[in-house]
């Protein structure tokens, strides 16, 4: 597909793979995800946002991953599986994945799933597979590793790598040979399951190609610590001798949060990253270029200073700004993989020089119409201070939803937004819609909009609340939700701020 880059007006939705409508309680590569794509082209959309794809961890958030390169195996189609004749129709329609059509049930669909994956993986003779075996040799730099720390961590009962046994825990060699040869068949699976996962992707892609639809990945910043990347690769980190964190990830207090946020992400050893010419973020950011057409890098500030938390810290008051790889970075990546289309998310407090190295990418950053309004005026998120190099957003998957947003927000907020708008009220039955209207009228080069908005959903929709666990990311979209009403309704407002397609706008 004709790559149209980021520089032209264009809106696109923001809708997690999770949240697709799916008879089997999660969404996935099924037809609704094809179904998805026909919407977004019906509309005149031309990106789909995403969510990170990673296999989630304790918690479920895709933002805390098993392995930075790996793909989440509930978002592998069964019906698919069952065409092949891996599995029955029967045994995917008689498992137990919930009984609410809009939330996920993470802990059925964990007990369920992996049942049905397994018994795939059986009756597959996937090991005869010449694709399966080009797939496995051209990830030779993270599968393998990826394949023993998922086998091992089922064998130590989901328990972290770093609470196993000394010599597979700091991978002795002898170790890591006598593990492979034991949990062959263990590895085999897992090594299936993202082959599986990346032959089905890779046709959900080509077919949004088809429709003239880019894919907007998301790449978080850091790794979990519970992850293969970590245990694979203790060099990439600030570890110690028993390879524990010396410092972790998060951002200090601020005015929504006395104590900060404590993330725990291992902090990344920007010297030994410099040394090797970046080669594991080099390896990083191509993989994703192969998964997505334009990638948002997540807290595009720690690349400028990164806040260290000492380890064992119960908050995040005692940290410490501490300088990142900056532009260095960036610099390498454009020398060695060409220029890409990256997105910066460049939210919250930001300095002179995080402001200079955004400026010296040339990556757009966000704008998100919820920080617009504060009574005092001035904000940089209010549309009118909008560069056209800019992505903007009605609220992002850590933001309430627009409708759940005003109605708890504070008079003066919302007295400043009616002003703004030039407003006396605003329709409650229309509510989210007169902010989707602000965005798209912006200058800025893209606009996304969460489909919660699209929908005009209260805060029960609400998708993620940072620092917070359990309950998030949970959020279904039911089918047939998005109405016919609905659909001419977002066509007629993209053609009305001229982000139509160019062949929609002739017919």
């Amino acid at each position: 597909m004709k790559n149209e880059g980021i520089e032209m007006r264009r809106n696109g939705m923001l809708l997690p793979i999770a949240s697709l409508p799916s008879p089997y309680g999660i969404g996935g590569f099924s037809k609704e995800a094809y179904e998805f794509i026909d919407l977004l082209e019906e509309t005149g959309q031309k990106l789909w946002q995403i969510l990170p794809l990673g296999p989630t961890s304790y918690g479920d958030s895709p933002y805390q991953s098993f392995s930075t390169f790996a793909g989440n195996p509930y978002f592998i189609d069964l019906d698919t599986l069952a065409e092949k004749g891996w599995l029955t129709k029967e045994a995917c329609e008689a498992s137990d994945y919930g009984d609410n059509e809009s939330y996920i049930d993470y802990g059925r669909i964990y007990n369920s799933r992996f049942v049905l994956l397994k018994q795939a993986f059986l009756n597959s003779d996937i090991l005869s597979d010449e694709k399966f075996t080009e797939f496995c040799k051209a990830n030779q730099h993270w599968l393998p590793d990826y394949a023993l720390y998922m086998a091992l961590k089922n064998q130590n009962d989901g328990k972290s790598w770093i609470e196993w046994e000394e010599e597979i825990r700091l991978r002795k060699p002898e170790a890591v040979e006598c593990y492979k040869k034991e949990l062959e068949e263990e590895c085999n699976f897992y090594e299936f399951l993202q082959y599986e996962f990346h032959e089905q992707w890779t046709k959900v892609k080509e077919y949004a190609h088809k429709k003239g639809i880019q894919i907007v990945g998301d790449v978080p910043i850091y790794v979990a610590f519970d992850s293969a990347d970590t245990w694979a690769n203790p060099e990439l980190f600030q570890l110690d001798e028993k390879n524990l964190p010396l410092g972790v990830a998060g951002c200090p207090p601020d005015a929504f949060s006395a104590t900060g946020q404590l993330w725990g992400n291992p902090l990344y050893n920007w010297a030994y990253h410099k040394k090797t010419g970046y080669d594991w973020w080099l390896k990083r950011i191509a993989y994703c270029f192969d998964l997505y057409d334009i990638v948002r890098i997540d807290h595009f500030r720690g690349f400028d200073e990164y806040y260290s938390i000492p380890y064992g810290n119960e908050t995040a008051i005692d940290g410490a700004w501490m300088p990142g790889p900056g532009m260095d970075l960036f610099r390498t990546i454009e020398e060695k993989l060409g220029k890409l289309n990256i997105i910066a998310e460049d939210l919250g407090f930001l300095t002179e020089s995080v402001l200079q190295m955004l400026s010296d990418s040339g990556f757009p950053g966000m704008k998100v119409i919820q920080f617009a309004f504060d009574p005092n005026g001035g904000s940089a998120y209010l549309p009118h201070n909008y560069p056209e190099n800019s992505v903007v957003y009605t609220g992002t998957h850590d933001n309430d939803t627009t409708r759940g947003w005003y109605h708890s927000t504070d008079k003066a907020t919302r007295d400043f937004a009616k002003e703004y708008m030039n407003a006396q009220r605003l329709d409650e039955d229309d509510l989210a819609w007169d902010f989707i209207r602000l965005a798209m009228s912006s200058k800025a080069n893209l606009c996304v909009t969460p489909m919660q908005d699209l929908l005009n959903l209260d805060g029960k929709a609400r998708i993620n609340v940072p620092s917070t666990l359990g309950g998030n990311w949970t959020w279904r979209m039911e089918k047939g939700q998005f109405d016919e009403e609905t659909v001419k309704r977002l066509k007629r407002m993209t053609w009305l701020y001229e982000r139509l397609p160019r062949e929609l706008k002739r017919k």
